[in-house]
């Protein structure tokens, strides 16, 4: 049986940190008192152990960047992903570990630039999954909008963004921004909004 913990996870190595790290970790909490969940934030990767991991049933990446981890500490993630367990990536989790395919596989893409934040146009395309099936059809908001690399093909994509509805986009016609992976055992599911600390407080997002 999984346990109500979840781990929040905020590492970030070198560069730009995210300041909404701080309303995401806000929001986390509060879904811990919301729906009776043990939420525990970290920055500190020395939690990627054997004995601490396995009483997760879920990991977020919480706007992570960099190489967060050391080989040990890689090893014992991929041993929780082997036995099952859970991901959330959220924004710059797909900032981070670049030099790690294996991780590329499992959060399914990495960044590739981004143009200004805008508002842009938005498309559920799969409402069959938890994240996506209480949400709008089509939606708009003013977010930071990834452009990805190295996608993987085993990803089932859950909403896209439509490039003619702002600038800056170079993926083309089709450019997914939330998908779920199932990964060698493992559940991934990642959404590249929540650059801004509104998205935090946004049913739209907190919804997701």
């Amino acid at each position: 049986a999984k346990s109500n913990k979840i781990l929040v996870f905020s590492k970030t190595e070198g560069g730009y940190r995210h300041a909404s790290i701080a309303a995401g970790k806000m929001m986390f909490l509060h879904f811990g008192k919301k729906y009776k969940l043990q939420v525990d934030t970290t920055e500190d990767a020395s939690h990627f152990n054997d004995k601490e991991l396995k009483g997760y049933s879920a990991i977020v990446f919480l706007s992570t960047r960099g190489n967060v981890f050391d080989s040990a500490q890689q090893e014992a993630f991929v041993r929780y992903i082997h036995n099952g367990g859970g991901i959330v990536g959220i924004h710059a989790a797909t900032t981070t570990e670049y030099d790690w395919p294996w991780f590329n596989k499992l959060i399914g893409a990495y960044f590739d630039g981004h143009p200004v934040p805008q508002m842009a146009h938005y498309t559920v395309i799969d409402k069959s999954f938890p994240a996506t099936k209480n949400l709008p059809d089509t939606f708009s908001m003013k977010d930071e909008i990834y452009n990805f690399k190295s996608v993987q093909d085993s990803l089932h994509y859950l909403i896209t963004v439509d490039e003619r509805s702002y600038t800056g986009g170079k993926m083309g016609t089709f450019h997914p921004i939330a998908w779920y992976n199932l990964f060698e055992h493992g559940r991934v599911f990642y959404t590249a909004l929540g650059h801004f600390d509104a998205a935090y407080e946004d049913p739209l997002f907190t919804e997701m």
